[in-house]
């Protein structure tokens, strides 16, 4: 147990400096790039007194050394700061507007990539060398090599304009929206007992996930076939079917919760991929998530919403990231850190 706290302890002092780079990189880029927040807030035909009072509110006429330092200790302290147009709402209250969303979309796409690997990475790693094999291969290679965009236009495309089986974007209904309780509708319409809304929360949300799963459900496959091969050919598993247990027995409580060891990394990982991918998918089906608010407020040239927009998500994964390495510590004894 002390050499786990000093690993998490390390692994979160390690996410300080990392944060600090990333930091520094965002804001520079974003000055670097052509544009001016004030001008794409007020237009070109804004006058020059109006435009350099606006920049003057939001000291971006002070030196960009300056402009660095005041924000950076504005984080320090645990301050995103405010938008620079709409309101100049605090960062924070516009991120926790838009993140529910995003999570939402994050977990039903890694709930139907992790379902879909498994599935097809079992069926290959029982029947190695057969053409089903085969066929799951050939499926992870195909369907990792998607472009996201590409996939959700056709699934809106078949399902649906041409079944018109599921709606092709937003996130629910109109006038169907469940009473706040997470910001997740699937969850707060389960907890508000409101099954009208629940059941348009997940047409909504089936085209959306279903792209960003199968995407990336393609890992999860290959990873599945041969972390399964492997273990089905070691000593424990041919003890256990020469005491005549099960092949049921075998396959679920001993081959599958071994080779899931591995695959717990790859969510991880996969988690960061799910986040980025999600800002594809978001864009493609209109979907009122972190993504298309990142992409909007980028047009914008809104700096401090997205400075503070990816200092939240670098955030997020490290933490992710910590959680599972804590949970694959738990679940293998014989890690040691």
């Amino acid at each position: 147990m002390a050499s786990l706290r000093a690993y998490v302890l390390t692994r979160i002092l390690l996410t300080i400096p990392m944060i600090f780079i990333l930091l520094t990189v965002v804001f520079l880029v974003m000055r670097v790039l052509p544009g001016n927040p004030v001008i794409a807030m007020v237009g070109m035909k804004a006058s020059e007194e109006q435009i350099r009072q606006l920049m003057h509110q939001l000291g971006l006429d002070k030196p960009l050394w300056r402009q660095y330092l005041d924000y950076l200790s504005k984080v320090l302290r645990g301050d995103l700061g405010n938008s620079m147009i709409w309101g100049r709402r605090p960062v924070i209250d516009e991120i926790m507007d838009h993140f529910p969303a995003t999570i939402e979309l994050t977990i039903s796409g890694f709930a139907v990539s992790v379902l879909l690997g498994i599935v097809t990475g079992t069926a290959a790693g029982l029947r190695r060398g057969t053409g089903l094999d085969l066929a799951m291969r050939v499926y992870s290679i195909v369907v990792y090599a998607l472009f996201i965009p590409w996939l959700g236009m056709m699934l809106q495309y078949v399902f649906g304009v041409k079944l018109g089986w599921f709606p092709v974007g937003g996130r629910i209904g109109p006038m169907m929206e469940p009473e706040h309780v997470t910001g997740l509708y699937v969850l707060d319409s389960i907890l508000t007992l409101n099954w009208g809304s629940l059941a348009s929360a997940l047409r909504y949300l089936t085209l959306p996930s279903l792209t960003l799963g199968v995407v990336l459900s393609g890992v999860y496959t290959r990873l599945v076939r041969t972390s399964l091969s492997e273990v089905l050919e070691q000593d424990f598993i041919r003890a256990a079917r020469s005491r005549g247990v099960s092949e049921r027995v075998v396959l679920f409580r001993h081959a599958l919760k071994n080779a899931f060891i591995p695959i717990l990394t790859m969510m991880g990982l996969q988690f960061a991929l799910l986040l980025a991918g999600a800002v594809l998918t978001e864009t493609t089906f209109s979907w009122p998530g972190m993504g298309t608010f990142l992409m909007e407020r980028i047009i914008y040239r809104d700096f401090t919403t997205v400075q503070g927009t990816i200092v939240f998500y670098a955030l997020f994964v490290a933490l992710v990231s910590l959680l599972v390495d804590l949970i694959y510590a738990y679940i293998d004894p014989r890690i040691r850190y």
